[in-house]
């Protein structure tokens, strides 16, 4: 199994990194790095509209914004939306634990699937280039027998799916996010 040791510090010119789970104590903690040919200025807004998390999350699961109109992102904002996992309708609210752009945000479960889930959405600038890094620190239901059967394999599922989608959407052409 992976150790925090094993991935280096988010910095300008570290690898990208597929999806990894690691168990840190009593969590979850999935890391991921993805390098998109945009300057951050570009990347930034398009991560921290949460309308885009529509387009990034595989149409399985069904995944809809439910908070109307438009949603001014800072630290306090709650965002609903409604989903399906394994067929199962769930609704899952977020609040908006952190707000610092364009270096990082994160959003943090109020209701929903998990005991526990905090994305932290971080950016480091390159330039022409930005190096997004997912962390979340999660914990399930029915502790680490469920985590193996089910979840595990969920979670580096969906995020596997958006590095594939971030190379469609940010194609090295250049040009805005489609």
């Amino acid at each position: 199994m992976n150790t925090t040791q094993d991935v280096p510090a988010l910095a300008p010119g570290v690898p990208e990194l597929d999806p990894v789970i690691t168990r840190e104590g009593s969590e979850y903690v999935l890391r991921c790095r993805s390098r998109l040919p945009r300057p951050r200025d570009v990347i930034f807004p398009f991560f921290s509209d949460a309308r885009n998390l529509e387009k990034i999350t595989p149409s399985l699961l069904q995944f809809k914004v439910l908070t109307e109109g438009p949603i001014t992102m800072e630290t306090g904002a709650i965002i609903d939306y409604r989903l399906k996992i394994r067929g199962l309708p769930v609704r899952w609210r977020t609040l908006i634990s952190a707000w610092e752009p364009p270096d990082r945000f994160e959003d943090t479960q109020l209701k929903g699937p998990y005991r526990q889930w905090i994305h932290e959405h971080a950016f480091v600038d390159e330039g022409e280039t930005t190096l997004m890094q997912d962390t979340v620190r999660y914990k399930v239901l029915g502790g680490a027998l469920i985590h193996r059967l089910m979840v595990r394999k969920d979670v580096l599922k969906i995020f596997g799916y958006r590095r594939e989608i971030f190379a469609r959407l940010f194609p090295p052409t250049g040009g805005e996010p489609g």
